[in-house]
């Protein structure tokens, strides 16, 4: 079907096929969503808080956030991210629409591959950033942010409907959850669930449609946390037996948002609200590495005008993690040199795996290098910090 409407579907997998903090808590309880495991949650007496339009676990009852974080870095945490929007584009032209919008070199995709990416805008800033998986040259499935769904949805409508080319169908997924399973000890748990399943095979950054408990999932090897482990896209009626089922492994614990946020920001991975938004552009955010080389010589991409010019000449300021001396620094905290404001932190916390305060956030071109000595103001005490690399602590990617 070739199509450029601006018209977004929304539609499920077949069975048959074989293929926490900042700008996004919700300060309103009000028309909040639940997801489809939202009944878990409750029966494991969870906190819930709202969080881009949904009610979410920020902890499990008798265990802390601190607990919950560690037993993921030791064993395994299952995490509910089916908040989160999945998407399908299809068609001939996919592959070219998306480079239209993306700085990410997707011809050299090999199937059943994904990469991290961003939408980028018409000043080089980021829309969002997103995780695009090929299927094959006509069929990308990609998961976006909760708290952009609107902004998202706005801005595909748009692209779609300049793109004169034809061949191109977006479509929401609905009737699917989604479950990220993280750890050393992931893999194997889920593999007690997929026996016919080769997971050594199935290597950090490809996905497979898998049977689980006799469901067809979409399995990535992939995650939010720098350990081994895999995201599952799983048909809604069938997420609560796989959770469950997950869960009833000693191995596997029920984690919140509040241990996510630290287990991301110790892999030095952005919260898109906090870490990048529409102003930052990928090079300023250290994401120039999803700016494919081809794409850089071409330039044919929304927003490339700014971003190839700070390829070249570099940007005026840089994403960069922090070691902070006395008191966490949070989001907002300045960052100072010889008592002039340098930059900001924008996120911040004590890591549980370091027994250190970390952070990360922006300074000036030329401040960004590791070791740099600088002063962050917390709660208005000035704090020593120093510029260090990140991630802070290493990742166990399955490669």
């Amino acid at each position: 079907m070739l199509c450029s409407s601006v018209k977004l579907r929304a539609c499920t997998l077949p069975r048959r096929v074989r293929v926490p903090t900042g700008n996004h808590f919700v300060r309103s309880i009000a028309s909040l969503k639940k997801t489809p495991l939202y009944p878990l949650h409750v029966a494991r007496g969870a906190k819930i808080v709202p969080f881009a339009g949904f009610e979410m676990p920020l902890q499990y009852k008798g265990m802390s956030v601190g607990d919950s974080h560690r037993w993921t870095r030791q064993h395994a945490g299952l995490f509910d991210v089916s908040h989160m929007v999945q998407w399908f584009v299809r068609g001939e032209n996919a592959t070219a629409f998306l480079e239209s919008i993306t700085p990410s070199s997707l011809q050299e995709l090999k199937p059943m591959h994904s990469t991290l990416s961003v939408f980028t805008n018409e000043t080089g800033g980021i829309v969002d950033d997103t995780i695009i998986s090929k299927h094959d040259d006509k069929t990308y499935y990609i998961v976006t942010n909760a708290a952009c769904a609107d902004k998202d949805t706005e801005n595909l409508s748009k692209n779609l409907n300049k793109w004169t080319k034809g061949g191109v169908t977006i479509d929401r997924i609905e009737g699917r959850a989604l479950i990220a399973l993280q750890g050393p000890e992931a893999v194997a748990a889920l593999a007690k669930l997929a026996v016919t399943f080769d997971f050594p095979s199935l290597k950090f950054g490809k996905s497979a449609y898998i049977d689980v408990l006799g469901a067809n999932c979409l399995v990535s090897r992939s995650g939010y946390t720098g350990e081994d482990g895999v995201e599952m896209s799983v048909p809604a009626d069938d997420s609560m037996k796989i959770a469950e089922t997950l869960l009833a492994d000693s191995r596997v614990q029920p984690i919140g948002l509040g241990a996510r946020d630290s287990l991301r920001l110790e892999a030095g991975m952005c919260l898109y609200g906090n870490d990048i938004d529409d102003t930052t552009s990928p090079v300023e955010g250290s994401l120039s590495w999803v700016i494919g080389k081809r794409r850089r010589s071409e330039g044919n991409f929304v927003g490339s005008s700014r971003i190839l010019k700070e390829l070249m000449g570099g940007p005026s300021r840089r994403r960069v993690g922090f070691l902070v001396q006395g008191a966490p620094a949070r989001e907002g905290s300045a960052v100072e040199v010889d008592g002039v404001n340098v930059g900001r932190v924008t996120s911040g916390c004590p890591s549980p795996s370091l027994g250190k305060n970390i952070a990360m956030g922006y300074v000036r071109t030329g401040l960004h290098k590791v070791g740099t000595r600088v002063h962050i103001n917390v709660r208005n005490k000035l704090r020593p910090a120093e510029v260090v690399k990140m991630p802070f602590v290493q990742t166990h990617y399955h490669k």
